[in-house]
């Protein structure tokens, strides 16, 4: 029989859909196939010769290494789940698994590790679900980011916690994070919008009722504070809680005790809430429109989630995770979003916020043939004539235009608008130059001269 050739080993890796990449005995990558180029969005060129914790970045590399823990168990790891980041630092869920390399006198020479893309299971899943968290809030934005790094500590607390912003901004997500990352994660987080009822329905949805209550009531229906016993109950839209219900939840917050109606007896409420609203509660305060001491209760922790329109860079973060989510639920290809498409997602406000984008990107993705969304693929009130389209196609000009919105907001202080763009301060003197960025006192010295 013919010994297998280098060449037929390459090309048998390269046909497998599941990524791979070879390790020597000092973790440099020896190989690096396809599928893990198009997984991690490392090219083979960039990969090979390095450390495998220098691409490969899992949240598992530094304390936990599996080539590692199967060299000194001699087990191999069999489809373990961890999370790879990417070079735009997403989180993709993979399962992997490991073996080791011998040469014929049994001594180790390195290692290799597959790794198989759960990110359409995963989407599937949280569809199931309805189980987003803490790594789906996508974001670079200095607002959301400090709210990440304090949402742990929000969250083993047990103190209210109200959501303040527009419609759309994912304030759900942040609800749920928070109830993920608590004591009770493993208890059933439940959700009502109080504007989603009409008062004579809200209160037995909120506490339920017992048989006999009113007409129609044949046995009894547990409400939302029972269903969420031991977990965490989220009321959505807070200031749409009519006056009398505002002064029950009260007394739930204060006693810990509420009864549903036709009962006679009080129930024990092991419930945390988080609420949440678009509205200016404060001023619905001063109208006296909602009541003060209720307001104080639930504004123990006060959480602002900013719109959009004011995180901009954070959208072709967004575009990338919402393409690959309704690639995978489409069972399409989709790579990307074409210069003009991206141009036009970049100039629009998104009265509607991330939620708005998110349908955007769907109707994109429905529309799309091929394997980028091009302009003609999104709807068409977003697109304004083609010979503006023109005018400004390029992913530079989409650049140029970032980045001096960025200076703008920041006074043309280079330095501080490095800081938010997360570069250094050459890096922005390059681009600036590259792109031909004048600051206003000097284009106009320019002119004069």
């Amino acid at each position: 029989m013919d010994k297998p050739s280098p060449d037929r080993f390459e090309a048998v890796i390269h046909s497998i859909s599941d990524g791979v990449f070879t390790v020597d005995s000092e973790w440099r990558i020896t190989c690096f196939n396809r599928a893990a180029e198009e997984i991690t969005g490392v090219s083979k060129s960039e990969a090979l010769g390095r450390r495998c914790y220098e691409v490969i970045k899992s949240n598992i590399c530094k304390d936990a290494c599996v080539i590692q823990y199967t060299i000194d168990t001699g087990r191999p790891v069999i489809n373990l789940m961890v999370y790879f980041t990417d070079k735009q630092g997403l989180q993709i869920p993979v399962s992997v698994s490991t073996a080791l390399f011998r040469n014929i006198r049994g001594e180790l020479i390195g290692g290799v590790e597959t790794f198989r893309d759960l990110r359409q299971l995963e989407e599937y899943r949280k569809q199931v679900e309805n189980s987003y968290s803490f790594e789906d809030i996508i974001s670079k934005s200095n607002k959301i980011r400090h709210i990440l790094d304090i949402l742990p500590t929000i969250a083993v607390n047990e103190s209210s916690v109200l959501i303040v912003g527009e419609t759309g901004t994912g304030k759900e997500l942040f609800a749920r994070a928070i109830h993920n990352l608590s004591g009770r994660g493993n208890k059933p987080f439940v959700a009502i919008n109080c504007g989603g009822f009409p008062e004579t329905l809200i209160e037995s949805e909120l506490f339920g009722y017992e048989a006999g209550a009113f007409t129609g009531a044949t046995k009894a229906k547990p409400g939302r504070f029972a269903l969420a016993e031991g977990g965490s109950l989220f009321l959505d839209e807070i200031g749409d809680l009519p006056p009398l219900l505002q002064v029950k939840l009260l007394r739930v917050l204060q006693e810990k005790t509420y009864e549903p109606l036709g009962s006679i007896r009080s129930l024990k409420a092991d419930v945390r809430i988080i609420t949440a609203t678009h509205r200016n509660i404060e001023a619905m305060v001063v109208e006296e429109t909602f009541r003060q001491d209720l307001y104080y209760r639930i504004n123990v922790i006060k959480l602002d989630i900013p719109p959009l329109r004011e995180r901009m860079e954070d959208i072709p973060l967004l575009i990338k995770h919402f393409i690959g989510r309704f690639s995978s639920i489409l069972d399409k290809d989709i790579s990307g979003i074409s210069p003009d498409a991206l141009n036009i997602l970049m100039s629009y406000d998104y009265p509607g916020n991330v939620r708005e984008l998110e349908n955007i990107i769907e109707h994109g993705c429905v529309l799309c043939p091929g394997s980028l969304i091009r302009a003609k693929d999104i709807p068409d009130w977003l697109r304004p004539p083609s010979k503006e389209i023109s005018a400004a196609s390029s992913l530079d000009e989409v650049e140029k235009q970032f980045i001096i919105s960025v200076l703008e907001k920041n006074n043309w202080k280079r330095l501080a608008a490095a800081r938010e763009l997360k570069i250094h301060k050459t890096t922005l003197f390059r681009k600036m130059k590259k792109l031909n960025i004048n600051p206003p006192n000097q284009a106009r010295h320019s002119k004069q001269e």
